[in-house]
């Protein structure tokens, strides 16, 4: 698996080629099937879009750990997409299976608490 932090412009710019959505995202995946059956995938992460999310969007106050905890958290929502699990858009997105295997990985990676 390959793991790529892009700037805010470059992630948009993906995001529109890849998906046809206008507008930064904080992280696409791609599952990179090969014919001997093995399973690659490319993660794209955008930084910008974590602190971003951090500082607005509920999860503290943009304290430079809480961004860090984002990061980890799209490294293994990402790594989750690549392997095939999926979650739905909306609401059911934050109780679906995936989210909660997401979380414990995070948990597991940072500590019980989240915080390292």
């Amino acid at each position: 698996m390959e793991l790529t932090l892009l700037d805010a412009d470059a992630m948009r710019r993906l995001n529109r080629r890849a998906t046809g959505r206008r507008g930064l995202t904080d992280v696409l995946a791609f599952a990179l099937p090969q014919p001997d059956g093995a399973l690659l995938g490319d993660v794209y992460i955008c930084p910008a879009a974590a602190e971003r999310w951090v500082k607005n969007g509920g999860r503290g106050t943009g304290e430079e750990g809480r961004v860090e905890e984002e990061l980890v958290r799209l490294t293994v929502h990402g790594t989750l997409h690549v392997l095939g699990y999926d979650h739905p858009d909306g609401a059911g997105r934050t109780r679906s299976a995936m989210w909660g295997r997401q979380e414990r990985y995070v948990r597991r990676l940072l500590g019980s608490g989240g915080k390292r």
